[in-house]
């Protein structure tokens, strides 16, 4: 067990947690929630003794071993891969180099050998033997194949290092487990790899991830970091986000009776309880939901920004037409062969191994880099908004939030006063004397949310959405989750966000550098179908 006891941190007059008293207990994954400087990270740094509380201890039950996964890619940057893997577990690595030392002296003694001997016995009770076997394993299932792992850590790409250091976290079996964004720099299929690994693992995890689908999958226990408290809550974060949401509710229907209200949170409770055994965490979280009850149940005091999109005019029977597109960097083909046609209703997910293929293909789409080959046809009655992955191009003028914005007003608008483009700043959660803010000191959140008021301020009926969830906290990705969703126009869309690429798109398309693989399917649907699975094999090798 790991406890935080009156863990209070403090910044000046700034008080990030105040007197916070939890248990995490064996078996149990919890998700650590909370919106862009809640402290998500900062606590688990309080939990692994990186940063000193102003007040409070916590307490880690004797003989158990914490593992954190590191985010500085640079400190083993003289060690091999494997190495480095099996550095986090520091005794086995200690006693893996003493061990080595000893046994390449050249003068070994008699009492050499008994410390060799004490040594060996402790090394083979850690699995010291398999250690390395151990690591390898671990790289390969992570996407780092053989050939890097005797290579040094500042040799190898800067992708491949985040892999890395999650195996070093992974390591060993600890007791303990501290992961901070671990998604991050993964695909789709490690992604699912780590998620099996977690939903099995038999010890306590604590996880920040902005990831629901990965939220959901591995997590028993929620721990929501809200107003310098931290509050742990039964269930994955799909339970905690709709039972808050139904509970605010609840609050607010002053005329519905109080046992009507018990029976539709009882209901609740019983129906995601069900559902729970269809995770891998099936029994904790089952038993967890089962044992709940109503008063546990609490409204968040979270803000959700307004994303909605109004098409000025609906799209007409021609959408799009793309004709034999082909792209290629540095020698490399991103896709080829790639012909579609739009229909009414589409909400395509846009897939490709590579992450550069769907990039290339939306800025082309937008007009925004040159057609190679092939052909790019929108219809007369589309009007496109885009979020592209990268966005610093529009903000590069030293302007106010309220400058910025009325920048982007279509010409058709004739009234964008100041109250209009307050209004759509407001959705996004700018308000008071935030309009005034200047555009060089957003943050990346921050730019992504001016990023959605200028696409809402120019009524599309085709939204291009380029990793949207990037930078943004879990309120904002709900929300944008469930505009995109209920859109009634086109949506193209590319996400590393499983969920968000799940719920909603009805259509999938894959570019690859022999052609594309096109379903009218769900992207859980296009990902689990053997015949889509045999294509891809195809189309890569």
């Amino acid at each position: 067990m790991i406890s935080a006891k009156n863990i209070t941190l403090s910044f000046g007059k700034r008080v990030l947690f105040d007197e916070v008293n939890l248990n995490f207990v064996k078996g149990n994954c919890y998700g650590v929630i909370g919106a862009n400087g809640a402290g998500k990270s900062t606590f688990l740094r309080i939990l692994s003794g990186e940063i000193e509380p102003t007040k409070g201890s916590v307490e880690i039950s004797p003989g158990e071993r914490l593992a954190v996964l590191r985010q500085n890619q640079f400190e083993f940057d003289e060690h091999t891969v494997l190495n480095t893997v099996m550095m986090g577990h520091k005794r086995l690595w200690e006693v893996l180099h003493e061990r080595e030392t000893i046994y390449a002296k050249t003068d070994f003694t008699e009492e050499d050998g008994m410390r060799a001997g004490e040594l060996e016995g402790e090394f083979g009770e850690m699995g010291g033997y398999e250690a390395e076997s151990e690591a390898g394993t671990l790289l390969s299932s992570l996407g780092v194949n053989e050939e890097f792992h005797q290579s040094l850590m500042k040799d190898i790409p800067a992708n491949f290092k985040v892999r890395v250091l999650l195996a070093q976290a992974l390591f060993g079996n600890p007791d303990i487990l501290l992961l901070d964004e671990p998604t991050n720099g993964l695909d789709i299929e490690t992604i699912s790899w780590l998620e099996n690994f977690l939903a099995d693992y038999q010890n306590i995890v604590l996880v920040v991830s902005h990831d629901r689908h990965f939220l959901d999958t591995v997590c028993t226990h929620v721990a929501d970091v809200d107003r310098a408290k931290i509050k742990i809550f039964s269930g994955n974060y799909t339970f905690w986000y709709e039972s808050s949401q139904l509970m605010a509710r609840q609050i607010n229907d002053k005329n519905k009776k109080n046992e009507d209200k018990r029976k539709d949170l009882l209901d609740f409770i019983a129906r995601f309880s069900a559902n729970a055994s269809k995770s891998k965490q099936a029994t904790s979280r089952k038993k967890a939901l089962e044992k709940l009850t109503i008063e546990q149940i609490e409204p968040s005091n979270r803000k959700y920004p307004g994303v909605i999109f109004t098409p000025l005019r609906d799209v007409g029977n021609q959408i799009l037409n793309v004709e034999n597109l082909s792209k290629s960097v540095d020698g490399r083909k991103l896709f080829d062969k790639v012909s579609f046609s739009i229909n009414k209703g589409d909400k395509i997910a846009f897939y490709s191994k590579d992450a550069l293929a769907v990039t290339a293909f939306f800025e082309m789409l937008t007009n925004n880099e040159s057609v190679e080959s092939g052909k790019i046809e929108w219809g007369t009655t589309v009007t496109t908004a885009y979020l592209p992955v990268e966005n610093n191009q529009f903000f590069q003028t030293d302007l106010s939030l309220m400058d910025w914005l009325r920048q982007w007003v279509p010409p058709y608008v004739t009234d964008a006063d100041e109250p209009f483009l307050r209004g759509f700043l407001g959705k996004m959660l700018f308000s008071g004397d935030d309009i005034g803010k200047k555009t060089k000191v957003l943050s990346g959140g921050e730019k992504v949310r001016c990023m959605i008021s200028r696409m809402m301020l120019q009524n599309p009926n085709v939204i291009i959405l380029d990793q949207p969830t990037n930078h943004l906290d879990l309120e904002s990705i709900q929300s944008f989750n469930e505009s995109a969703t209920n859109f009634k126009g086109i949506v193209l869309l590319t996400s590393h966000d499983h969920t968000f690429m799940q719920t909603v798109a009805n259509r999938v398309i894959e570019l690859t550098p022999k052609g594309i693989i096109d379903r009218l399917m769900t992207f859980d649907e296009y990902l689990d179908d053997d015949r889509v699975k045999t294509m891809r094999e195809q189309m890569y090798n």
